[in-house]
């Protein structure tokens, strides 16, 4: 489109967040020749403040407000980012215009070959409550102590003593061509997070220009899953306290979710699976229901589903 300023991708400034981007970019460009794309980086506020768990300080919205910002200024076009840090809940102004083709949705544990072969009270380096209650159900006898930062600083922190193990996405490892690092754990086994894997580049809902080139590159296996497992946490009413791991895999032209509630403590666990279409996003809602009838009051209080 040499008739037009280059677009400009928002994007945090992490190594993880900037290889995203330029897949993005890379990607877009690859659709529509002649496009020019300049990547403009943000420091979001999740990046700032490390010492403390997500959930404590503000939660998914530190790693989106400042793109937000930008985006609905016109300061940027479009901005990238990991769709399992973007709230479930998004303004109406901002629309999810395109779901990048999904990486490998396992995590990996970092520091040990297994969860099973850890000396009693080893330490587990975690910040998200998913991977702390689902180790903590595995290995009730550990410790979690919290972990926060991008790849490159938790990896440190592990080399540092700061705990014995730690868990990361497999995706973001691959993006950084660092998946030597660690073990895959069976995603059939340790459910993956909600949205994990999966790149979202979100625009202005009234931007039809940058909708439609967005439309080129959005990977429709890739969204049918992702946008379910939002669809899922929307009727739990899922935030950043809220243990819960989910697996979509496809079966013909549907979809099969597995999905499981925990307690912080990993001492309390409900699983349940549902099979739908696609299109029916009723479909992860019943089994958001299902899976609340059978949870314990434990479980309960770190859900808040939508009344009526």
């Amino acid at each position: 489109m040499p008739d037009r300023p280059p677009l400009k991708l928002g994007t945090r400034a992490s190594p993880l967040a900037m290889a995203q981007a330029h897949e993005a970019r890379d990607r877009l460009c690859a659709a529509h020749p002649g496009l020019a794309v300049e990547i403009v980086p943000v420091t979001a506020s999740g990046d700032k403040v490390l010492d403390r768990p997500l959930a404590e300080i503000g939660g998914k919205a530190l790693w989106t407000k400042e793109l937000d910002a930008w985006l609905l200024t016109g300061e940027i076009d479009f901005a990238v980012h990991s769709l399992k840090d973007v709230e479930t809940i998004r303004p109406a102004e901002i629309a999810i215009a395109a779901i990048l083709p999904r990486e490998d949705v396992r995590d990996v544990l970092v520091g040990a070959a297994s969860l099973a072969e850890l000396p009693p009270g080893a330490r587990i380096g975690t910040s998200a409550p998913r991977r702390a209650a689902q180790a903590l159900h595995v290995r009730p006898d550990c410790q979690v102590v919290g972990i926060r930062g991008n790849v490159q600083t938790r990896l440190a922190k592990l080399e540092a003593g700061e705990a014995d193990v730690t868990l990361l996405a497999l995706a973001g490892l691959n993006r950084l061509g660092m998946s030597h690092f660690g073990t895959p754990l069976d995603p059939e086994a340790w459910l993956p997070a909600p949205g994990q894997g999966a790149i979202a580049i979100e625009a202005r809902a009234t931007d039809q220009q940058v909708l439609d080139l967005l439309a080129a590159i959005d990977h429709q296996p890739s969204r049918h899953a992702v946008l379910a497992e939002r669809a899922l946490l929307a009727a739990l009413g899922g935030n950043c306290h809220s243990p819960i791991s989910v697996l979509t895999t496809p079966q013909g032209e549907l979809l099969a979710m597995r999905a499981e509630l925990l307690s912080p403590d990993g001492a309390e666990r409900v699983e349940g699976e549902a099979v739908f279409d696609p299109a029916d996003l009723d479909g992860p809602a019943r089994l958001a229901e299902q899976l609340l009838a059978q949870a314990s009051p434990a479980i309960r209080a770190h859900f808040d589903p939508p009344r009526g």
